[in-house]
């Protein structure tokens, strides 16, 4: 009997299979994303530029692999039958996501076309939407990119939303790149509102499509447990940032000096298993009164260029305190990568060369055009470099 989707495979010592987020009838043998421990790699003396290879290809990692494969859990269209991609999907955009869609529609090879809407107000401030020619995506795959960071924009924005799946579409896809309430998922003291929760109830309200539940594509959210807040009327997918880092990382001149920092045990725990391949550095946060200090727990940055890796960044205060912490432990260079960058209230200018008095500060700020206001912002100023999530987001339309 197959597994359902989050269950695990067994088949090797330290490898760890999941079945796929959606269920073709192939096997899952052929679906089993293995995720090497770092005992297996350093048993098969795997490099981290041949392991990032594997990701980008989806081939062998080496000689010494013993037939494992290291993928990104990212959806992979090589894998999927030519027969089972969908060719003609119509994507809708948010004006802020203008840049980004046009990106998903030029990589696409033709397979996604870019629909248009209206987006006016009333005097009274209310949105005046208008699907364009919405006949013409009768029968047709739909999807919408969508942006919440600003409360301000969720209403209009879930108007059209709710609306596109109730003009006779096949299918509707929304592609949330960064789901904004996920660091309010805990109740800590009675009264609290986990508006993680209250966000995932109403994208699990978006009315069916005549060929069935949305699709809610999402990348790096806060915390895995919240894929539960969702309710059975859609279908999340959840994606990951982290292949267009293990692609840049390749790039580098440096590219054999690389240790991956962790700013807390939640980071490791979330991403370790897509980076075991390179030596890491893991960091923690303890309290002195009410100050919150970073302390080195596990590693050596001696040396080595260290890249601090997270989900997100807001104020950039944790990813400031680790990068004078590593400096001051030997680390030869300090970059960051986050796959949100959210800054709010301009606080990205922390991280411009000699803002901070007395640190090197960091080589590379690498972030994905997720947030789009803070890629506006920091395009073409350093240490900021934009990781597009053009392709992954095009090859999951096609699913």
């Amino acid at each position: 009997m197959s597994p359902s989707f989050g269950h695990a495979l067994v088949t090797n010592p330290g490898v760890t299979c999941t079945s796929p987020p959606r269920a073709f009838d192939t096997g899952p043998a052929q679906w089993c994303s293995r995720i090497l421990s770092r005992s297996t790699l350093r048993r098969s003396s795997l490099s981290s530029q041949s392991v990032a290879l594997g990701l980008d290809t989806g081939e062998s990692v080496g000689p010494s692999a013993r037939g494992f494969r290291v993928t990104a859990p990212n959806i992979d269209v090589k894998r999927i039958p030519d027969d089972q991609l969908r060719r003609d999907s119509f994507l809708f955009y948010h004006p802020e996501c203008e840049t980004l869609a046009r990106e998903v529609a030029e990589v696409s090879n033709g397979n996604v076309q870019l629909g248009r809407i209206t987006w006016k107000r009333f005097q009274d401030g209310f949105p005046k939407l208008l699907v364009d020619d919405a006949e013409r995506i009768r029968n047709r795959h739909v999807s919408f990119l969508a942006t919440f960071h600003d409360p301000g924009v969720i209403f209009e924005q879930l108007s059209i939303i709710y609306h596109l799946p109730r003009l006779f579409v096949a299918s509707f896809t929304l592609v949330l790149p960064f789901f904004s309430t996920g660091t309010a998922e805990r109740v800590e003291v009675e009264g609290d509102v986990a508006t993680a929760y209250t966000l995932a109830r109403m994208i699990s309200n978006i009315p069916l499509a005549r060929g069935g539940p949305a699709s809610v594509v999402i990348f790096d959210i806060h915390a895995l447990q919240e894929r539960f807040y969702f309710g059975d009327g859609v279908l999340p997918l959840f994606e990951s940032g982290i292949p267009l880092l293990r692609r840049r990382l390749v790039q580098l001149p440096d590219h054999d000096n690389i240790t991956i920092a962790y700013p807390d045990e939640g980071a490791w725990k979330r991403f370790h298993f897509q980076l075991a391949d390179y030596p890491e550095v893991v960091c923690t946060k303890v309290r002195d009164g009410d100050a919150r200090m970073v302390q080195l727990k596990e590693g050596s940055p001696q040396g080595r260029h260290v890249v601090i890796v997270d989900d997100l960044v807001q104020s950039g205060g944790t990813l400031l305190e680790c990068q004078r912490l590593l400096a001051s432990q030997g680390a030869l260079a300090v970059s960051a990568y986050a796959t949100h960058g959210v800054f709010p209230k301009g606080t990205w200018s922390r991280f411009l060369p000699g803002s901070q008095e007395g640190s090197p500060g960091f080589r590379y700020v690498w972030i994905t055009d997720s947030c789009p206001d803070t890629v506006t912002a920091v395009q073409d100023r350093e240490p900021f470099e934009i990781l597009s999530l053009a392709r992954p987001i095009a090859a999951a339309l096609q699913v």
